[in-house]
Formats: structure tokens, C-alpha cells, sequence
């Protein structure tokens, strides 16, 4: 298993690579993080054995467990994000424990997480999930509501809008969902163009493991890994 997944991660980097060249881009400009949503910790170690810093939880209990044992079993420094759907009342337990929440998609969240940094002398790193497909079934801004929540949310002070994330439908042919990725990447160009307080729009978090390499294409510079490196689960 342990070869399998440092296999895995290393043609995930060379499909990154190729895709970035592809684009124009350079390939060290694209973050991986690999989403650990029901995998346990020693495949999470294997995943850090094979230079992965950056993972991506769903969960804010399967993260905080996780975060728990990794700690005690690796020396590495490793970088948890928060990319699911995270509640209001669920902020307290993962302030202290993340590098950035991917999932902002309201005000309510944004005061809250604003509140709890606030308390620890610190400022959190979000990404605004926007809903660019608009399914029933995900969370995230409509499109036109993204510019005023980001002037808002720049209001605050213990927060920092870091860029967007999207999640496209599941196609069987990724450029059936390019739209998703085009989409997004405008409206981060018309918010970078109007220089908000407290904005600093550097991160673009969209593509998995069926279409990262067409969100690449769309100016992707985080891609979220699940299947593609851990399998199914």
C-alpha cells in the first residue's frame, strides 16, 4: 500500500506538471493537498512519507483526530486545511489547528471564525466557496453575491480572503465542467481589479481528482486530491 500511494502522488505531480507546461504555467506555482476524508492515519503518513504537506479535511472531527495521532507519530510539519462545510458552532475546535478554511459561504461564518481568531490573537486564511454551477446539492455564493461579501468580509480584522474555491458536478468528461473553472477564475480577476481593504487574492482552489488537470487549465493554483492518490473509500 505504502509503495501504491507514493506511486500515486507521483504521477498526480507529473499530471500537475504536465498541465501547468501546458497552460503556460510553472508547475511549482500549484499547491496539492491531499484530502483525507475516511482515510486513516498511517495511509496519511505514507501520503507525508512521500513529501505531501498540505491535507484537506472534510470533517471537523475526522480532523481534529487525525491531527491528533499524526502529531504523535510524525516529526513532519504539516499544513491542515479546512475544506468542507464547516458550522457555525464547530469554528472553537479548529482556529487553532488550521492553516485555512476553504469553505467561507456566509456572513454569519465569517463573524464567527473572525470572533474565535480574535480570542487567540490571530488572523485565518479563508477562501470563499462560491456555488458556480448553482447545484441544489453544494454550498457556496451565488455568483453575483460574491463581490459584496467579499467587501464585507474584508471589513473584518481577524480574517484574510485569500482567494476562492468551487466545487464542479462530477462529469465523466472533465470539459464538460470547464465553465465551472472559467467561471470562478472571473470573477477572481474582477475582485483582484478592485483593490478591497484586506483582500489579497492570491489562491484559486478548484479541481479534483477527475478534472484537476482542466481547473489547471482555468488558472487553478490549489488542487484537492482525494481518490486519485488514496483510492476509493
Amino acid at each position: 500500500m505504502q509503495s501504491l500511494i507514493k506511486e500515486n502522488i507521483e504521477v498526480i505531480r507529473k499530471r500537475i506538471e504536465k498541465a501547468a507546461i501546458k497552460a503556460g504555467r510553472n508547475p511549482s506555482d500549484i499547491k496539492l493537498i491531499a484530502v483525507t476524508k475516511n482515510v486513516e492515519p498511517q495511509n496519511i503518513i505514507e501520503a507525508i512519507e512521500a513529501g505531501v504537506v498540505d491535507f484537506g479535511e472534510n470533517r471537523v472531527q475526522e480532523l481534529l483526530n487525525k491531527a491528533n495521532i499524526i502529531e504523535e507519530k510524525s516529526d513532519k510539519n504539516i499544513k491542515w486545511h479546512m475544506i468542507g462545510h464547516l458550522q457555525t458552532n464547530k469554528v472553537k475546535y479548529i482556529v487553532d489547528k488550521i492553516t485555512m478554511i476553504h469553505s467561507l459561504d456566509s456572513l454569519k461564518l465569517a463573524q464567527e471564525i473572525d470572533r474565535k481568531a480574535q480570542k487567540l490573537g490571530k488572523t485565518i486564511d479563508v477562501l470563499i466557496q462560491v456555488n458556480i454551477a448553482e447545484e441544489v446539492t453544494k454550498f457556496g455564493l451565488k455568483k453575483y453575491e460574491v463581490l459584496d461579501f467579499v467587501q464585507m468580509a474584508g471589513s473584518l480584522k481577524n480574517i484574510k480572503v485569500k482567494g476562492l474555491m468551487t466545487i464542479a458536478p462530477f462529469a465523466e468528461n472533465p470539459e464538460q465542467v470547464r465553465f465551472v473553472f472559467s467561471g470562478l477564475r472571473k470573477i477572481f480577476i474582477d475582485i483582484c481589479r478592485k483593490n478591497i481593504n484586506n483582500i489579497d487574492m492570491k489562491y484559486l482552489s478548484m479541481g479534483m481528482s477527475n478534472d484537476f488537470e482542466i481547473a489547471i487549465e482555468e488558472g487553478a493554483n490549489i488542487v484537492r486530491i482525494g481518490t486519485a492518490i488514496f483510492g476509493k473509500r
